[in-house]
């Protein structure tokens, strides 16, 4: 940003208009200019990139990341063209936009350093006849939470507006390294704590198959680009569910690894240095193999080297490959207990359950929800283990108003300030509660294994919801357990798409009773269908290829997406 950015003294709304010119002045110089959208559009505005662009850029964004990668590596496609094909859907997903609501995924595009760098591996790939790494040529995006060098960096608050990165993020080096071009950055909510993407810069990231919901949060600017086809894969973060929320909401797949796997330096957000419940990197694509591409890209890198935090181990190409002669044992759990699952979610459900059933060498059975309530306990009191004091002094010190689901993680009913020995006590119960989940899934095997604590015939994997229901409406994201709960276990999950809503199918259930006032006002929010398939710490690669397994088993997703 080469311009004077507003000072602090100034009004919190002249802060946020420059850095709203500054990304319509970003989307403006994408040449050719993006196309003039209709004056009255759909709620689903998926179809209309498709509509608006040429042939051939319609074709690259909507081509796979692992093709795109194979043609980009062969001189097949060049880098030039596929990253100004989704320059061009990306700046044409920001101007899709009517009287009610813009679907507002980009916080600014890239267009001089992104066809620099393309133009670059073009000529390096004519030259050399070897492509720079695995990843040549391929364009991604990245939420604007993950720092990139001389660029904003403000954790979703108006009073960090002039704090940017010194340098990129560790995983952007590694991923330029692979011969990666970054060319859009995405929306992050206030506080970045909501499953929801909503700020005072830019106001609400919207749901593209259905602009009266949303895209969910906190990596929702990637949520709805990608959902959009104006990437093919992009990196997210996640302390609870920022980014199985947004790829569950726009019928993504995305990875949220497990703790240590994947590096995090680099990020900007309030509490930096809180190691009560850590946060994760990982991709969100419009692939299953641009997750796994992404994954071993990463890891054959041996991260940890730069960053000792992390778990010097490697991607397991092999543990992500399920055989299908291979038992295996896969436990759905229906609801968390909490709050009831909406009848699109249990009828998609019901279908993956009634077709895995009928795949040879694989067992299904039922998942019983053990103290997910009690875990919203853990998880919310050591999130804010400083009282909330820095996200309010920060949202003060503007003046900037506290969007509706601040308000609502920030003023929970466990949030206060800890001492150091409430803080332990805390951790404790958490460590406490990981053992007793860890017992409660070895209970579902047999006898040991040899004089390992491995047992014979156990649950390997649990598939889930990603939530109650489908997209909710606007500033109503308010139930985390779905998705937190696995962030306090620390369980990989993986998200991938199911089907849609089908309102001849999918009538609510009668009579129903609801389980508590949680339950009532979540069963009342009715987009994408998807699910969950998660495993034990670690369990990365075996999640994945479990998931992969039952995709081509099964024929996912029953219906097309974009």
């Amino acid at each position: 940003m080469a311009d004077a950015v507003p000072s602090i003294r100034q009004d919190w709304e002249a802060i946020a208009k420059y850095f709203q010119d500054h990304r319509d002045a970003s989307i403006a110089k994408v040449k050719p200019a993006s196309s003039e959208v209709p004056v009255e559009l759909p709620l689903d505005v998926t179809p209309l990139p498709g509509q608006l662009l040429s042939g051939d850029e319609v074709h690259i964004t909507q081509t796979a990341t692992e093709h795109l990668v194979a043609g980009l590596s062969s001189g097949e496609l060049t880098s030039t063209a596929v990253t100004t094909a989704f320059r061009r859907r990306s700046g044409l997903a920001q101007k899709l936009r009517d009287r009610q609501v813009k679907v507002n995924c980009i916080t600014e595009l890239l267009p001089e350093r992104a066809l620099e760098r393309a133009r670059f591996l073009d000529d390096h790939l004519a030259k050399t006849k070897t492509p720079v790494g695995p990843l040549h040529g391929l364009p991604i995006s990245v939420k604007e939470h993950i720092g990139m060098a001389g660029l904003s960096l403000n954790g979703g608050f108006i009073s960090f507006h002039n704090h940017t990165a010194s340098e990129d993020a560790h995983i952007l080096k590694i991923l330029w390294n692979a011969g990666a071009v970054f060319y859009a950055r995405t929306t992050q909510p206030q506080t970045l704590m909501h499953l929801e993407t909503s700020s005072d810069y830019y106001g609400a990231t919207v749901n593209p198959s259905n602009r009266h919901l949303t895209s969910g949060g906190s990596s929702g600017g990637e949520g709805a680009l990608i959902g959009l086809r104006g990437s093919c894969l992009g990196i997210g973060t996640d302390i609870g569910g920022s980014i199985s929320s947004p790829c569950a909401n726009n019928g993504l797949y995305g990875l949220q690894p497990t703790s240590n796997r994947v590096p995090v330096a680099g990020m900007f957000a309030s509490m930096m240095g809180q190691d009560a419940i850590l946060p994760v990197k990982g991709p969100l694509s419009t692939s299953l193999e641009g997750v796994k591409l992404f994954m071993q890209m990463v890891l054959t890198a041996k991260p940890w080297l730069t960053e000792p935090s992390l778990v010097p181990m490697p991607w397991d190409a092999q543990a992500a490959i399920h055989a299908p002669e291979k038992p295996l044992k896969i436990a759905i759990m229906w609801s968390d207990g909490v709050v009831n699952s909406h009848s699109p979610i249990t009828r998609a459900l019901r279908e993956v359950h009634d077709s895995l059933s009928k795949v040879p060498n694989v067992t299904v059975v039922d998942w019983t929800p053990w103290k997910h309530d009690y875990t919203c306990s853990i998880i919310a009191s050591l999130y804010f283990v400083d009282g909330e004091d820095e996200d309010k002094v920060a949202l003060e010190a503007s003046g900037e108003p506290w969007v509706p689901l601040s308000k609502h993680i920030l003023e929970n009913e466990f949030t206060k300030r800890l001492g150091i020995a409430e803080l332990w006590e805390w951790q404790n119960k958490r460590e406490k509660y990981r053992t007793d989940y860890a017992k409660l899934w070895n209970d579902t095997g047999g006898d040991r294994i040899g004089g390992t604590e491995e047992r014979k015939g156990t649950v390997d994997a649990i598939l889930c919801p990603t939530g109650p229901g489908v997209a909710p409406l606007l500033n109503t994201a308010k139930w985390w357990g779905s998705t937190a709960q696995w962030n306090l276990s620390d369980f990989p999950a993986m998200v991938f798409p199911v089907s849609r809503v089908d309102t001849a199918r999918d009538q609510k259930e009668v009579p129903y009773q609801p389980l508590n006032a949680r339950d009532k006002a979540n069963h009342q929010l009715c987009a994408p269908i998807s699910s969950q398939m998660l495993g034990r710490r670690y369990d990365d690669e075996r999640v994945v290829g479990i998931v992969e397994h039952v995709k081509k088993s099964i024929g996912l997703p029953f219906t097309k997406f974009v």
